[in-house]
């Protein structure tokens, strides 16, 4: 487009050059065609007054040539004769234009203004003659404007001034409006039947009338545009318009009749366990919704509050206007409530979907950490009807001084996705969040949304609370009866090794992976951890390289901005495929998505279920979920996973138990939302199941901790956050306000530092612990590409991007999953099956070679077995044990038993887990069969034989980093300035070190080594997994070489040795020894 081209018609060209081309585009202001000329920069028709040319626009049909006729102004000119007829234009000659008055202008300087230099007229809608450029007469740069005392100029300032804008950035001889230039009476008609009081002053052409006379009909009350005035300069096509709503008087005499007829216009037909609902929820019950993924959840917890209010406020459906006051939406009615900030964006347009179908005066929003800035202040003046957000908002919300105002109207609290709260500490906060708020709204409505949970009656007794006489509430357990069709199977590959080992990614199957992609749609790609994301990434670009740009990488590490952008790419299906993590596992709706292929084992049925509804993400479609091996033992895995899916054998979530850090965070949070009385809190907490055995003492230590830090730490008054004044808990501190806002909440990770390129672009964070490592100069692979460490300053890692294709992985807490209990349960039937010969199912046919020379060398466990082999190699005696209960398990089971052992004999072990057994090497043979003789697998003493083999001291101090930051114990510091993990450790450290010497007692200590227990070791699993050994059949099996099952073991244990020789290359040397007959 040429610079200075005022008709904006030129694509091509340059000022200076000439080159005439023709013009497919009209004038913006008078839509009339002519050919462009560029030889300086000037345009070729002058282009005419916006106000004259919006009259001629008006006047003639939208896209028609103007210019073969003289404009007619919608009215008389005020003064003069009236215009004289036009001549008739001869054939092949171009029409003359002509003003208002019917004057022709030929002066020079419209010649010159028209022609642009060329000599030749362009027909243009109208002359500068009746739009005179001098600075005395605005009518060229005037605005249809009317100021009605009943709109407010606040409010109608931004339209002013947008339109203002918009016309000056079209004009560029510019324009200063002067009030006295627009001074003209109103007639009397004008007013109309409005009834509203309207000034005598009028922005507007002087030779145009009002704008009311103009369009024959009166302004809307409290309109601040006159109609049609908004049109000005629109940047894109006008959409289509909505079909009206279904109103009453239709065919439709109910408010379910209008939903009804709602899911009838998009083809859809209400199952029976959502009429259920909304029945329930109109009876004033709670309730737990339990159905497969895509079946319709969120509209069957959505459509109970609208169904409800359209019973109240008949009338007011079909009213809600496009741009409808703030004001005129009823107040907050429905809280939603996410486990992630990217499901928020989704609900909000799901929920949005029916609210504007059938025109209803609701607000809808979200509100995140993703949420502007201004947004959330004015959500805080006042909130929409339904707001969507996470449990840590919430807790932002309450710690609002005027919140009681906030939520008195609140009539039902939605939490989607519960499985995936329910025994978290966020799951805990989302409790305690729910008895506050049934405090500020009595008669609340709380329903929750699950798509895989294997104790459901439980969780809908966590979400639903208590009563204040201690009895669980009762609420309505309904069931979707939908029939899901679920596929479950796996890629073979070509050849298996006798001697398989876990660790590697198996590239060797990518050729297998990207035909299976190729099938297919859009193909989502899970890995179980974020590194192997990053490698499959890489190794599938590499193979395609033609994908880039329909290939992409999507974890929880990577940027905000990235995430989106991969997420829009699977809704409108420009993605092929999307290699992803857990980061996608939960309600995203991504209908295009055909299939899902899961590198490795899932680890666990639920976890299994929900990837797999990902594809067919809609009712009646078929989801199918691929499994890719990384190693041959995953293949019974996959075989197992598919009995538990028949046998609907799916993981329990425990609720937590008075998590004390969480509460001691909690109290402050309503502390400084306006205070709250010492004697209503324990009620109030006793509400909630993870706190019904809430006692006094354990409150008043609490309350003791928050207001003067404890015993221990009352001498420190950082640490006194609230002020007990006679019975009222508040907090006066604003830096106390400031830090406990910035610290809401319970997850907590390791910091991060933001890795960003040194042009400014955002890539991600990676732990600081990887980034620690690297020097300058060092390559690593991240969000996809080969980056080149330069530099870190102040918490970012600054990179460019790298030369070669190659660098290490960042590594993150917490990589790999443990067998579930389910799944173990399925997997030790599966080997009871093979030891009896039966093989069923391809996968077990491609193992069948493996177990096979399992039971040559050894024997393949039973169900009800502990196979315990024995072996002596250049490295020592080995005992591999075969529970088959998971790898914290295991890890628990080899401490302890190492530890009972040695209680028989001196003796030092090293020991190696997995999720099918474990490892203990000694230089020495161990006493095996002395060691069950005196009670090697029995429960006595468990807690404290536990505690005595682990290193449970340090184990506690880790952990206790973890409460301490809940607790409020330790700041990691403000946005952009966080501490390092050397900082924080240092200071947990020592309150570890002090509580522990000072004051024993400390209940948080004692949380710490609770947590231990039950979530780094599974105690209670353990206890289960060494009584059901007990009651089964141990065998002691000698063998003269490692087996098949044994030989992951020495590879695990291999990996933490130094050399300089290559892990693969060592593992083919194992492997060629085991070979030899």
């Amino acid at each position: 487009m040429a610079r200075h081209c005022r008709l904006r018609c030129c694509r091509s060209g340059s000022p200076g050059r000439p080159s005439p081309r023709s013009c497919a585009r009209r004038c913006r202001w008078c839509s009339s065609p002519s050919t462009c000329w560029n030889r300086t920069g000037r345009t070729s028709a002058p282009c005419p007054s916006p106000s004259a040319a919006r009259a001629s626009r008006r006047s003639s049909p939208r896209g028609a040539a103007t210019a073969a006729s003289s404009p007619r102004p919608s009215s008389p000119a005020p003064t003069g004769p009236p215009s004289p007829p036009p001549a008739p234009t001869p054939a092949g000659s171009t029409p003359k234009a002509t003003c208002s008055s019917g004057a022709t202008r030929r002066t020079a300087w419209a010649v010159a203004r028209a022609t642009g230099g060329s000599g030749r007229w362009i027909p243009t809608a109208w002359t500068p003659c009746c739009s005179t450029r001098s600075r005395g007469t605005a009518g060229a740069r005037a605005l249809h404007r009317l100021h009605l005392r009943r709109a407010p100029r606040r409010r109608a300032r931004p339209l002013r001034e947008g339109v203002l804008r918009a016309l000056r950035r079209g004009d560029p001889a510019g324009g200063r409006l002067r009030a006295r230039q627009h001074h003209r009476p109103l007639r009397p008609r004008a007013l109309g039947e409005a009834g509203a009081r309207l000034r005598d002053r009028l922005r507007g052409h002087p030779g145009q009338p009002a704008p009311q006379e103009r369009h024959r009909r009166p302004l809307p009350p409290h309109g601040p545009l006159a109609p049609r005035q908004d049109r000005c300069r629109r940047r894109h096509p006008r959409r289509a318009p909505r079909p009206p709503p279904p109103a009453r008087g239709r065919g439709v005499t109910s408010a379910q009749g209008l939903i009804e007829s709602w899911f009838a216009a998009g083809g859809w037909t209400p199952f029976e366990f959502q009429r259920e609902v909304w029945a329930a929820y109109q009876r004033g019950e709670s309730g737990l919704i339990h159905a497969a993924t895509g079946t319709g959840k969120t509209y069957a917890a959505w459509l109970g509050p609208l169904l409800e209010w359209m019973d109240a406020h008949p009338v007011g459906i079909g009213v809600r206007r496009k741009r409808m006051e703030r004001t005129a939406a009823p107040p907050l009615r429905v809280l939603w409530l996410t486990p992630l900030r990217a499901l928020a964006a989704d609900t909000e347009q799901a929920l949005k979907a029916p609210v504007e179908a059938l025109g209803l005066p609701w607000t809808v929003e979200s509100r995140t950490g993703d949420t502007s800035a201004t947004r959330r202040a004015r959500q805080r003046e006042r909130l929409p009807t339904a707001l969507i957000t996470t449990p840590e908002s919430l807790s932002l919300l309450l710690t609002l001084a005027d919140r009681n105002g906030l939520f008195t109207d609140l009539q039902c609290v939605v939490v989607d996705e519960w499985h995936e709260l329910m025994g978290t500490k966020r799951g805990v906060q989302v409790e305690l969040c729910l008895a506050r708020l049934r405090k500020l709204a009595p008669g609340l409505r709380t329903w929750g949304l699950s798509a895989t949970l294997g104790n459901l009656d439980e969780a809908c007794a966590t979400l639903l609370g208590r009563s204040p006489g201690g009895a669980a509430h009762t609420g309505r357990l309904i069931r979707g009866v939908v029939p899901k069709a679920l596929a479950v199977d796996a890629l073979i590959p070509e050849t298996i090794e006798r001697f398989p080992w876990a660790g590697h990614l198996n590239t060797r199957m990518l050729p297998q992976v990207i035909a299976a992609i190729e099938e297919g749609g859009t193909t989502l790609v899970f890995t179980n951890t974020r590194s192997q994301c990053e490698l499959w990434f890489q190794a599938l670009l590499a193979a395609r390289p033609d994908w880039a740009g329909v290939l992409a990488l999507h974890h929880g590490s990577l940027a905000r901005k990235s995430r989106d952008a991969v997420e829009a790419g699977l809704r409108d299906g420009s993605l092929r495929c999307v290699v992803c993590t857990s980061s996608l596992d939960l309600g995203v709706d991504f209908t295009p998505v055909d299939r899902v292929l899961q590198v490795g084992s899932p680890k666990g049925v639920a976890r299994l279920v929900q990837r797999a509804g990902r594809s067919g993400h809609q009712p009646g479609a078929l989801s199918r979920v691929t499994c890719v091996p990384t190693h041959a033992f995953e293949l019974v895995e996959v075989a197992a996973a598919r009995d538990a899916l028949e046998a609907r054998a799916i993981e329990a979530r425990p609720p937590l138990e008075r998590p004390l850090d969480l509460l001691s965070q909690h109290v402050v949070t309503l502390a400084l939302g306006g205070g709250v009385r010492e004697d209503e809190l324990l009620a109030e907490f006793r509400s909630t199941h993870a706190y019904r055995d809430l006692t006094g003492e354990e409150l008043a230590w609490v309350l003791e901790f928050v207001t003067h830090g404890g015993a221990t730490l009352r001498a420190y008054p950082e640490y006194a956050k609230v002020r007990n004044d006679d019975g009222l808990l508040t907090v006066r501190d604003r830096m106390v306000a400031k830090r406990h806002r910035l610290a809401i909440g319970t997850i907590v990770s390791d910091s991060s530092l933001t890795v960003r390129f040194l042009t400014g672009g955002a890539l991600g964070s990676v732990e600081e612990s990887f980034i620690a490592r690297l020097k300058p100069g060092d390559k690593f692979l991240f969000a996809g590409r080969a980056l080149e460490f330069v530099r870190i300053r102040e918490m970012t890692a600054w990179v460019k991007k790298a030369t070669t294709a190659k660098g290490a992985v960042p590594r993150w807490q917490g990589a790999r999953m443990p067998l579930s209990s389910e799944l173990a349960r399925a997997v030790r039937a599966r080997m009871e099956a093979a030891r009896l010969g039966r093989f069923d199912g391809e996968e077990m046919a491609a193992i069948r070679p493996v177990l096979t020379l399992q039971a040559e060398r050894s024997r393949i466990p039973g169900e009800d077995e502990l196979l315990v082999e024995r072996v002596q190699t250049r490295e020592g005696y080995h005992l591999f044990f075969y529970p088959f209960e998971g790898r914290l398990v295991h890890e628990g089971l080899s401490a302890l038993f190492a530890y009972r052992i040695a209680q028989l004999t001196p003796i030092t072990f090293t020991f190696a887990c997995n999720d099918y057994g474990f490892e203990l090497l000694s230089p020495e043979p161990a006493p095996i069969e002395e060691a069950f003789a005196a009670g090697l697998l029995s429960s006595e003493h468990l807690l404290h034989d536990i505690l005595a083999s682990l290193n449970a001291a340090e184990l506690a101090r880790r952990q206790f980093r973890e409460v301490a930051r809940v607790a409020g114990l330790i700041f990691t510091g403000y946005p952009g300035s966080q501490k390092s993990v050397r900082q924080v450790q240092a200071s947990s450290g020592l309150l570890y070190d002090v509580f522990t010497r000072y004051d024993p007692g400390n209940l948080l200590l004692r949380q710490a080594q609770r947590e231990v227990l039950e979530r780094q070791l599974e105690q209670t699993r353990m206890g289960l997994a060494l009584a059901r050994l007990a009651a089964g059949r141990v065998t002691v099996q000698p063998v003269d070489r490692p087996t098949p099952l044994a030989f992951p073991l020495l590879v695990d244990r291999n990996r933490e040795k130094v050399t300089t020789e290559r892990l693969v290359d060592r593992i083919r040397r194992m492997t060629a020894a085991l070979e030899r007959p």
